[in-house]
């Protein structure tokens, strides 16, 4: 938000490009009085006209830093039903959203701000924005049924129906979101859209469970290129149970854990004695690392500023072998950049996202991932700041960009201030691309060459850890990209071989103990 908008808003609405894209979905048909209209008015515009506008177009001020952009009240388009596809929305439907949010969007949940009351009355006010919901009866919610029951046949079977209704040509085979029309999706209001990943289910509007899905395919998604499979299960062209084992195995392309949990240390595993570290970020020995999510968020601090960052978490793993250390991050990316088949979107990306700190470049970049550490790793509680560290507390970093497959290490000072460290480097990388996702991999040795330019990494302590990463073919140059906050790198001391040999040791001795305690009451008894 720029001062201007800062100072018309002021703390009514402190992050108004998060705080305040209130209801990116629409409201019931049903009639309510003027006075619950005249008090939602009152919280539309405390809370809510900051993005969706004065006159609920989706104009506001901070309209402009956001993709997808906040809803336009005024044509009564709305996602989250459980009414038929173009119908308007329940009550509880828009109950709902207002008080849980939309995940994946600027809309936040407001059950922690709003009374019930406060969130009725805000509904009121915004079907009031539009001349369909005049006169309208309250329309039928569609019946639903019960799941039935899941498992891997059914699973299996869902991804057999997946298939067939060829969901996998915007979701991708695999879900991420990456099939061969995805570059092309737009909504009915021409803004750039992206394909749901299905690998992240906590993104998922309308919730992420397994009803939650099948209600979505229900229903369709209204203003997007998301259908709705009514038709195909009218047509008899699929069934019921069909439609309800695609809810199970989209469910089943994500974590079982979802969110997942977000933990401050991630562990660098110690290799067994004499095995190997893994030889790039395809090897099968990564599988027995822990796999520890970081989200990330938009860089919206130094300019110029990103508010829609494609990647909004990344998976890291990491071991040592006592001489080296390797660290494996992982995100889901819709492109290997730059994508030819990805300048529809960027075009479309450019008109639709009018930055006030620069206009985006059109021409598509490289792919980017930035590893950053202290320049100096010692026991103070103080880190550098984050954004790249500053002249006072610099950061070392490695940093990685696909177009050419290539890294380099060294020191940052901010956002955009760079120096590689003079002579050949110490850090090594390997990176691979599948199917909408990135692997790269970085090995140095724990203690660097010159300890004065690069920070030793010492076994059994925390070393503080940060990460950027910028797509490509979503614009993503320079500063704009997606960021996290410090975590740490806790590498394993490795276990002594004597932890293993002394229980063995002792099982042995108390064996032989209890065969000498026989022999000599074998052999009293002979005497006697």
């Amino acid at each position: 938000m720029n001062r201007a908008t800062a100072g018309r808003y002021g703390g009514k609405a402190a992050g108004v490009i998060f705080g305040a894209a209130l209801l990116l979905t629409g409201f019931p048909a049903d009639r309510l009085s003027a006075q619950d209209v005249q008090r939602g008015k009152v919280v539309y515009d405390k809370w809510c006209m900051g993005c969706h506008g004065e006159t609920g177009l989706g104009d506001g001020p901070a309209a402009k830093f956001m993709l997808p952009p906040p809803r336009d009240f005024t044509g009564a388009k709305y996602q989250i039903r459980t009414t038929a596809s173009g119908e308007l929305p329940a009550d509880a439907d828009i109950e709902r959203v207002v008080a849980e949010g939309m995940p994946g969007t600027a809309m936040p949940e407001w059950k922690s701000k709003l009374s019930g009351a406060e969130q009725k009355d805000v509904v009121a006010y915004v079907k009031s924005l539009s001349t369909f919901f005049e006169g309208a009866q309250p329309p039928a919610v569609v019946a639903f049924g019960k799941a039935p029951g899941g498992g891997a046949d059914a699973i299996a079977d869902g991804g057999k129906t997946f298939e067939k209704l060829e969901c996998f040509k915007c979701h991708g085979m695999s879900g991420r979101g990456n099939g061969k029309s995805s570059p092309t999706l737009k909504d009915d209001w021409d803004f750039p859209i992206r394909a749901a990943n299905l690998s992240q289910n906590w993104n998922f509007n309308g919730g992420g469970a397994v009803e939650d899905i099948y209600r979505r395919m229900r229903t369709g998604l209204d203003g997007t290129p998301m259908p709705s499979f009514s038709d195909a299960l009218d047509a008899k062209v699929i069934t019921d149970e069909q439609l309800w084992h695609v809810a199970q195995y989209v469910r089943s392309l994500s974590p079982e854990e979802s969110p997942p949990a977000v933990r401050e240390v991630i562990r660098a595993a110690p290799v067994a004695q004499g095995a190997a570290l893994p030889a790039g970020p395809d090897d099968s020995t990564w599988s027995r690392a822990e796999p520890s999510f970081i989200p990330m968020v938009g860089q919206i601090i130094a300019k110029p500023r990103w508010f829609a960052p494609s990647v909004t978490g990344i998976w890291v793993q990491s071991m040592h072998d006592g001489n080296k250390l390797a660290v494996r991050v992982s995100w889901d990316d819709g492109s290997k950049s730059p994508d030819p088949a990805w300048d529809e979107w960027m075009a479309r990306l450019v008109k639709s996202v009018t930055d006030a700190d620069g206009a985006l470049t059109p021409a598509q970049g490289p792919d980017r991932f930035w590893v950053q550490f202290p320049k100096r790793v010692t026991d103070e509680a103080e880190r550098p700041y984050f954004l790249g560290g500053n002249t006072r507390r610099p950061v070392y970093l490695w940093r990685w960009a696909s177009t050419p497959d290539a890294s380099e290490e060294g020191t940052g000072t901010g956002l955009g201030r760079f120096a590689a460290l003079s002579g050949a480097s110490e850090m090594t990388h390997a990176a691979s691309f599948t199917d909408g996702r990135w692997h790269v991999q970085f090995t140095r040795a724990l203690v660097p060459a010159d300890t004065t330019a690069s920070p030793t990494f010492g076994v059994g302590r925390a070393i503080p850890i940060a990460f950027f990463a910028g797509d490509g073919s979503n614009g993503e140059t320079g500063a704009r990209g997606a960021v996290s906050a410090w975590y740490a790198i806790y590498l394993d001391v490795p276990t002594p071989p004597t932890v293993y040999v002394m229980p063995l040791v002792a099982v042995l001795l108390t064996a032989g103990l209890g065969l000498v305690v026989v022999w000599r009451a074998q052999q009293q008894n002979r005497k006697s």
